[in-house]
């Protein structure tokens, strides 16, 4: 096990945020390809290089999941387990808040891991200072993460779901209970969708559940529709060298909210779900709704949609705006997120390289990030923990 202890600050900045959000103990227990490993660092940025397939992006991975959600990769819950452990696998961490000191775990048992039942497997426990909470739901009251990795590189051009799934992940820095309303309303659009399929169900509560359906598509509208206008006008300040970028949110609900009250909304919303039961099941699918928004960005400087952006002024975009909501969230929430870069430095030249590296020491950041180069981090040098991961290991490095 690992325990680099630090008694350094965070850097030299001097605009960093006066409390900072960091994971200052992170326990690894069969995740992935980590047996048991327990890393200690203080409340600075964290860079760990070794070769690939050694682990380093496990252990963002492993970060990503203190917050509601699939993490990082998006990948079913047993698949995280170790081969050849139990069949289970766990994540505790030390929090530091604005808020004062927490500890988190999160996991599943091997039966679940196991498990036949694919609910079941997909069901992962977590608790908050030993106490059990309500589900992964809870913890956007207590931290807040956003990543990048290099299969984001494909963010502008690739399905919208994606860019949605991104978006929320930052709504959730405004309004913690936006993944909760997200997430009632994946479940009852399964449930209308499932009585549509098995023979169109009693007709009052299908509208009841379109009546829900329409509620919180509106409130999810409206939470993605607040972010995107703060994210805009601090794009459109620019963040050194990094593109400045105009947002919006596409969707009907988002595009009738901008000029029509919430109520008659959800009323239309729910008279077009009514008509399109029929529709809806001969398409085994939900055709209209809080799940078919989508987020677009517009490089200003050349007026082109991001997708017919080069590769590299796309990864200049997406760093552009991951900045632009840590600046915001370090005013709105009295720290900045935490931040898992993964292989970001190797994407991005010289110049926006040191001034990623440089607004992460002005923020007070902690940014885990990674690299096969530890050359690329030379100006985190004694500002940050360098850390070695090899085989399964975390070194001081």
């Amino acid at each position: 096990m690992l325990q680099a202890e630090l008694h350094a600050g965070r850097g030299n900045a001097p605009e960093a945020a006066a409390l900072p959000l960091a994971v200052t103990r992170l326990t690894l227990t069969d995740f992935r390809n980590y047996a048991a490993e327990r890393i200690e660092v203080a409340t600075r940025p964290v860079v760990l290089t070794g070769a690939n397939g050694a682990g380093k992006t496990n252990v963002l991975e492993a970060l990503s999941y203190l917050t509601p959600g699939r993490g990082l990769r998006g990948v079913r819950l047993p698949e995280l387990a170790r081969i050849g452990g139990a069949g289970g696998w766990s994540v505790a961490a030390r929090i530091e808040t604005p808020s004062g000191v927490a500890a988190v775990g999160t996991g599943i048992e091997g039966r679940a891991a196991d498990s036949d039942d694919d609910e079941g497997a997909e069901r992962r426990v977590v608790r908050i200072d030993g106490a059990p909470a309500r589900g992964p739901a809870a913890l956007a009251d207590l931290i807040r993460v956003v990543w990048l990795t290099p299969q984001m590189d494909r963010l502008f051009t690739e399905g919208r779901s994606d860019r949605r799934r991104f978006l929320d992940r930052l709504v959730l820095g405004y309004d913690p209970e936006h993944g909760r309303r997200v997430g009632a309303y994946e479940r009852v659009t399964r449930e209308r969708l499932k009585l549509l399929r098995d023979g169109g169900g009693d007709d009052s509560w299908l509208t009841a559940l379109e009546g829900r359906m329409a509620e919180a598509t509106v409130a999810i509208a409206a939470a993605r529709r607040e972010a995107v206008m703060r994210l805009r006008g601090a794009l459109a300040a620019g963040i050194g060298p990094f593109p400045r970028a105009e947002l919006t949110v596409r969707g009907l609900a988002e595009d009738l909210l901008g000029e029509h009250a919430a109520v008659e909304v959800e009323g239309r919303l729910q008279a077009l779900l009514r008509r399109n039961r029929t529709a809806d099941r001969d398409a085994n699918r939900t055709q209209e709704g809080a799940h078919r928004a989508d987020l677009e960005v517009v490089h200003l400087a050349k007026g082109l949609p991001a997708a017919l952006c080069s590769t590299g002024e796309q990864k200049a975009l997406l760093v552009a705006v991951v900045l632009a909501d840590a600046r915001l969230q370090a005013v709105h929430r009295g720290a900045p997120p935490l931040l898992l870069l993964d292989e970001v430095a190797a994407h991005l030249d010289e110049t926006r390289r040191e001034a990623l590296f440089d607004e992460i020491l002005a923020l007070g950041s902690q940014a885990w990030m990674t690299g096969t180069d530890r050359a690329l981090f030379e100006r985190l040098t004694g500002k940050a923990l360098f850390l070695g991961v090899a085989q399964g290991k975390v070194t001081d490095g």
